[in-house]
């Protein structure tokens, strides 16, 4: 398992206009967990991400990644730390290859003197081709990320991500309009991911979340409503009357 860092959420409220996004929200990840977060719209899954990014401060709480308080860091600085998120539309070079896409993301040199004497090292492209290969990307290689299936470039931008190499994933909404067989090989992937990485997963369907087979959080009006296996979640009478039941 990689060395890596806990996410620590404790008392996180946010207020937009009166409205209370987050209400006192507080949330542990272990490293290397693998752990999916589901809710009704509004709940605060979306926010919950902004906090952790640097995207959006808290009001009141406590967020830590490791020994680092994330309320006091940018957006830049969280991501150099290790932290990776992916939206839910992906961003990638439709004009560039599957190789071309992990080549960019790849952590490099980017001063400019090192970019005019940057070369791909043998060992660059081992990890490229390592992470095609994670993200059942190899065939795709030389094939431009405008041509991919829908599933093929969530895959490509989890790929992007993984070439940072970050500690903790957000990913949100991975497999929506996806087919059954796309959002089969999307659990099976962030599984292997998972134990490496930290991964955190905003979703939706429940057969996806089901197919994960990790612990689950249940967000509503901005606080956690339940926390368990996903058998144990949907048996909650809590869960059945705000998510489940509508």
């Amino acid at each position: 398992m990689k060395k890596g860092a806990s996410l620590y959420l404790d008392g996180i409220t946010v207020t937009f206009d009166g409205f209370r996004a987050l209400n006192n929200l507080s949330l542990i990840v272990e490293p290397g967990e693998l752990r999916a977060v589901i809710g009704p719209n509004g709940a605060g899954k979306t926010t919950m991400m902004d906090v952790i990014t640097g995207k959006t401060k808290p009001d009141s709480g406590t967020a830590r990644f490791g020994d680092h308080d994330l309320t006091r860091l940018d957006e830049t600085r969280i991501a150099n730390l290790g932290i990776g998120r992916k939206f839910q539309k992906p961003t990638m070079f439709d004009a560039l290859t599957v190789f071309e896409n992990l080549e960019l993301a790849l952590k490099a040199p980017r001063g400019t003197l090192a970019a005019l004497h940057w070369r791909l090292s043998g060992e660059a492209r081992d990890r490229i081709e390592e992470v095609m290969a994670e993200t059942g990307l190899m065939d795709r290689a030389k094939d431009r990320a405008g041509i991919l299936s829908h599933g093929q470039r969530q895959w490509l931008e989890i790929g992007m991500l993984l070439m940072q190499d970050p500690e903790l994933l957000l990913v949100d909404e991975p497999v929506a309009g996806m087919t059954d067989q796309e959002t089969e090989h999307t659990a099976e992937l962030l599984r292997r991911i998972a134990g490496k990485h930290s991964v955190v997963v905003v979703e939706h369907d429940l057969e996806f979340v089901r197919a994960l087979g990790r612990k689950v959080t249940v967000l509503h009006e901005g606080s956690v409503l339940s926390e368990g296996p996903i058998e144990q979640v949907q048996e909650d009478p809590r869960v059945i009357d705000v998510y489940l039941g509508r």
